[in-house]
């Protein structure tokens, strides 16, 4: 019997690329999108390349095991059987668009067939959570090379949860939405997905650049960290102001991450000051993260693109 569980994608609100070097970072449960396992005794196309890319995955953890590398207790036994019956992981969440698609099957993966798992009331015990995600993170980077762990962590518990440095993160409430507010944090569909794990080398190579090191670990964590804090303190003002800076900084430096063809309107809402964009995830395609404090001037201004409201300012 497989536990009755869905997985919600996450959104990283704040903190893309700068959590690597040590910026703050601020991760919700989005449950516009989910995914939980089922079964089916008659595949179609989707169930059965889901099922087989699943069976790949359980064969790389297997080899991990085999090698002494795997961090946590797998019951193989049970998935392999559960594969052969029929198991694949039904989802809605865009894979390739920076909602944690791969985190919400870690997730699935590890809360259905972990023997040793964490008990849920003890996850946010001393250095219980801290070691889930150091766990959660090398299952997760067969999907992407290199893997925060934050992604499946989010989709595991389904709770906001803030990084405030290298390994201090926690769950933390958000600001209760103003429904009747006029501003909106709202998702912007690209059309195609980014690719996380070449978008992740190219920053990575980028930092061996002083310059560029010492942008993200002053200018873009300066900006990060504030627009965090004054987002949770639920001040507007110098929430745009950050996220402003934010905006411009990654058109002006991270070039490959920014598809292309959104550089104008990317610009354009620096310049009139009627939305700014930012990645969301790793870039390169998949989703753009908007914010603006007047929705409907917003959507005016980018009709043509298909936009998502996902938290009312």
């Amino acid at each position: 019997m497989l536990k009755e569980s869905l997985y919600y994608a996450k959104i990283l609100l704040f903190g893309e690329y700068g959590i690597i070097e040590d910026s703050m970072g601020l991760s919700i449960p989005y449950t516009f999108f989910k995914g939980k396992f089922e079964f089916s005794s008659q595949f179609d196309e989707e169930q059965k390349s889901s099922n087989l890319s699943i069976a790949k995955f359980v064969a790389h953890l297997k080899e991990m095991d085999a090698n002494g590398n795997l961090p946590c207790k797998i019951d193989f036994n049970k998935i392999e059987t559960d594969l052969s019956n029929g198991l694949y992981f039904n989802s809605s969440i865009p894979q390739g668009f920076g909602v944690g698609s791969s985190g919400a099957l870690v997730a699935a993966l590890y809360n259905q067939y972990a023997t040793d798992q964490v008990a849920a009331d003890m996850v946010m015990k001393g250095e219980n959570l801290a070691n889930l995600k150091v766990i959660l993170s090398i299952l997760e980077s067969y999907f992407h090379g290199k893997s925060s762990g934050l992604d499946p962590l989010i989709c595991y518990l389904n709770l906001p949860i803030l990084i405030k440095g290298k390994g201090d993160l926690g769950a933390v409430g958000i600001p209760t939405e103003n429904i009747e507010g006029k501003g909106a944090i709202f998702l912007m569909d690209s059309g195609s997905p980014g690719k996380t794990q070449g978008m992740v080398a190219i920053f990575l190579q980028k930092l061996k650049d002083e310059g560029f090191r010492n942008l993200v670990r002053t200018q873009l964590k300066k900006y990060n960290d504030g627009a965090v804090k004054s987002f949770l303190k639920g001040e507007n003002k110098p929430l745009f102001e950050n996220v402003k800076a934010i905006s411009s900084l990654f058109l002006d430096n991270f070039k490959p991450m920014i598809p292309q063809k959104f550089e104008g309107i990317w610009r354009k809402g620096l310049e009139t000051n009627a939305y700014y964009l930012k990645l969301c995830g790793s870039g390169g395609g998949g989703f753009v993260l908007g914010f603006t404090q007047d929705f409907e001037q917003a959507e005016k201004m980018l009709s043509g693109h298909k936009l998502q409201v996902i938290y009312k300012i």
